[in-house]
């Protein structure tokens, strides 16, 4: 049986200190409080065999964002099954480590 988001959204919650947060598809008017976790839904996958679909995956992109250049939410987050790092950059001091997940 497939994972739910929300088994998803419980996994991100364990991975981020006290008083950090998780956000699934946060609107643009709410202050995101730091260090977080932003992920949304992204490009699925399908697998086809002889004509059929077999298996399907949901793709999210997973945004860790911290003023701690040095956190370890980015590799906690590197070593969930199926995640893939995709790429890092700074805005105002702020530190973006983005991830690709299929869950």
């Amino acid at each position: 049986m497939a994972q739910s988001r929300t088994d998803l959204q419980t996994l991100l919650e364990a991975l981020v200190p006290e008083g950090g947060e998780v956000y699934f598809q946060p609107p643009e008017n709410i202050s995101l409080v730091y260090p977080c976790i932003v992920y949304g839904r992204y490009i699925s996958k399908t697998q086809f065999a002889d004509g059929e679909p077999y298996i399907y995956s949901k793709r999210y992109q997973v945004t860790v964002m911290d003023q701690d250049p040095d956190s370890l939410i980015p590799d906690k987050v590197a070593l969930l099954p199926k995640c893939v790092h995709n790429r890092s950059y700074v805005v105002n001091n702020l530190n973006h480590d983005v991830f690709n997940l299929y869950f």
